[in-house]
């Protein structure tokens, strides 16, 4: 439920860093596709034998509280052409301003693996599949074994721009009640330069309890080499039930 961690006012630039073997895995004609900065994840895999590092820093603002978020680890190993392993690190959180004492703590540990399913040069799909799991903090983990399903895609509209979204499904514990929360995205991309792309995003959450959360996301990443990326990324609540924004 990436609308729950998103945020901001940042200076630190979020990155991802792909290690290749052999070095041909990664060029300009085909570098490395992250995940982040959007709510939609990639509907590419991993190259098969490439290990793929990303990792964040974010401040979220909502409900008059501001939380910190790092370091937003996501480890994405390719076991196959079109597969491939992922393994989420348990975020640390920090209310800045909550009650002392309070407020602090480690998140939950994810696993998980994407399958692409459809790979044509004008459209992609793939599948997610994640199990969270209660090694987290009071507060920062829902305390139960919680699994996910994210179908990303991905199509050409010309050389240059991209629409991409995705249909998320979450069964997640709040106080030992099991929830369902629905989930639906849909970005334009524009590729700016062949180092450079930039997005427009809708996101919104549709849980079976409580208000619909909507937001309004921008970001940008830039290529430093065919491996490494630095994105950042602003957006805003469009309803009371989202956060404030995020830088």
């Amino acid at each position: 439920m990436l609308l729950l961690r998103l945020t901001a006012w940042t200076v630190f630039l979020p990155f991802a860093w792909g290690q290749q073997a052999p070095a041909t895995l990664f060029s300009w004609s085909n570098p490395i596709a992250t995940d982040r900065p959007a709510v939609t994840d990639s509907s590419a895999v991993v190259p098969k034998g490439a290990l793929q590092f990303e990792n964040g820093f974010l401040d979220t603002s909502a409900g008059g509280l501001n939380t910190l978020d790092f370091p937003e680890t996501l480890v994405r190993f390719g076991i196959a052409s079109t597969t491939e392993l992922r393994f989420g690190a348990p975020d640390y959180y920090d209310t800045v301003n909550a009650p002392a004492g309070a407020g602090a703590g480690f998140g939950d540990l994810e696993v998980g693996a994407k399958q692409q399913v459809v790979n044509s040069p004008r459209f992609q799909l793939a599948a997610i599949v994640s199990l969270s799991m209660p090694t987290g903090a009071r507060g920062f983990s829902s305390g139960e074994y919680d699994p996910s399903l994210q179908l990303p895609w991905s199509g050409k509209l010309s050389a240059n721009w991209t629409a991409a979204g995705m249909l998320s499904v979450y069964a997640t514990a709040v106080d030992g009640t099991r929830g369902v929360l629905g989930e639906a995205t849909f970005l334009i991309d524009r590729q700016l330069t062949r180092a450079w792309d930039a997005f427009i995003e809708w996101a919104g959450d549709f849980p079976n309890v409580g208000g619909e959360r909507h937001l309004l996301h921008f970001g940008t990443a830039y290529k430093i080499t065919p491996q490494q990326q630095l994105d950042f990324h602003v957006g805003v609540g469009l309803t009371a039930a989202t956060v404030n924004h995020i830088v």
